[in-house]
């Protein structure tokens, strides 16, 4: 029995590899998923290239105002325009600020998001770099719901990286990346999956 197509929307920040991992699965069928917009706090980012690129309709998010947050009505005009794309599950991608209220109450154990640490290690930014200073053997990528925290959210699965002999920040980086586009997808077909028996 084929599944329902669940709707996603994406919220990304960055060139948008895990995106490009996630329109990969749903090409090959892994996902029973359709990307219906996708949205970025910034208007040069890569993320946007690549869902004008595969006909997704894509959009700004303007906010001047903070850097690390959106302001409360901003973050409700984009909760706003994500249901009116009727989205069921938001993924964050490379999304580099906190959500707060306004989306947490428009989608409720709904919103993902994936990290480049084996949380709660190395919450925050740039948690590769976070890892080698730390010293640590190993570290890798978790996806987990979003909550108001940072990187606080229930842990839905994980993968492990090994930190290698001579490790720079970029080698590990590239090696949690790869993780990632195996994990990232592989929790959305699952969650899709659930979903659509619903």
């Amino acid at each position: 029995m084929r599944l329902a197509m669940v709707k996603l929307g994406v919220l990304g920040s960055g060139k948008g590899s895990n995106f490009a991992a996630l329109l990969a699965g749903i090409s090959s069928g892994q996902i029973p998923a359709s990307v219906e917009i996708v949205l970025s706090d910034n208007a040069g980012a890569g993320i946007l290239d690549l869902a004008r690129n595969a006909n997704i309709p894509a959009g700004t998010i303007d906010e001047s105002r903070f850097k690390t947050r959106l302001s409360d009505d901003i973050e409700a005009s984009v909760a706003e325009r994500l249901k009116a794309a009727n989205v069921e599950l938001l993924v964050l991608a490379g999304y580099m600020r906190m959500v707060k209220t306004p989306l947490l109450e428009a989608f409720p154990h709904r919103m993902i998001n994936i990290h480049p640490s084996l949380l709660p290690q190395f919450p925050g930014l740039e948690a590769w770099k976070q890892a080698l200073q730390a010293g640590a053997t190993e570290t890798g990528c978790t996806v987990h719901y979003v909550d108001d925290g940072m990187d606080t959210g229930e842990i839905i699965a994980q993968e492990r990286v090994a930190i290698l002999p001579g490790d720079s920040a970029a080698s590990l980086h590239a090696r949690i990346q790869e993780a990632e586009h195996r994990l990232l997808p592989r929790v959305i077909a699952e969650i899709c999956a659930e979903i659509a028996k619903l």
